[in-house]
């Protein structure tokens, strides 16, 4: 069983990578693959372009635990990169192994404004990342969806490969990637929110420090 990690990542920093890792040995995945977007299609487009994102992924899971990987198959498809074209791709590759897709509880609170959102299920799980105890209001068609698919047993995301619902909590860290641009175009330290080797590397070659967060 695999997890799927998308986003900007722009920077990445630690609330993406401890996340991550608690899912992983939660759900006792065997790896989890971080997808930088290209051009993500409900938000602004990335500040750093696709190859440095690429480069600043790379060093911070080059010391991350095992079972952490880079998957760049949005990032050199053209267009907008739409998750269920990402998932059709993996599971032509993966066969009959159970995926889930790590989402953030905003997001998935956006889901039904996704593209072809409903054919995601029938291509993975959703795993919702969220803090322990919170609560949210789900809009009439999600709700009609977690009637029919969530689980509260995390083993029930083995017994297929596809279809589920399940909520996780996490260690959700005050960290965003807004925050650590508006820090280095102000001229402010975002050391300890982020990989000391990727602050490193946006030093270096200057990234973040003339924008507009």
């Amino acid at each position: 069983m695999i997890g799927i990690y998308g986003g900007t990542f722009d920077p990445v920093h630690y609330g993406h990578l401890r996340t991550a890792l608690e899912v992983k040995e939660a759900l006792n995945l065997s790896e989890v693959r971080f997808v930088p977007a290209r051009l993500p299609p409900h938000r602004a487009p990335p500040i750093a372009s696709p190859e440095a994102r690429r480069e600043m992924l790379e060093l911070a899971l080059a010391g991350a635990p095992m079972g952490f990987a880079l998957d760049l198959r949005e990032l050199e498809r053209p267009g907008p990169s739409y998750m269920v074209d990402t998932l059709v791709s993996l599971r032509r590759e993966l066969g009959a192994v159970p995926v889930c897709l790590l989402l953030g509880v905003d997001a998935f609170l956006g889901l039904p404004a996704w593209h072809r959102w409903q054919e995601i299920f029938q291509l993975a799980h959703l795993v919702v990342m969220a803090r322990p105890g919170f609560k949210p209001e789900f809009s009439p068609v999600l709700t009609r969806e977690l009637d029919r698919r969530r689980v509260e047993n995390r083993a029930r995301l083995r017994e297929t490969i596809s279809g589920a619902i399940y909520f996780q909590p996490v260690t959700l860290l005050g960290i965003s990637s807004t925050f650590i641009r508006s820090a280095l175009a102000d001229g402010r330290s975002p050391k300890y929110l982020l990989p000391d080797r990727v602050l490193a590397l946006i030093c270096q070659r200057g990234y973040y420090q003339h924008t507009n967060h």
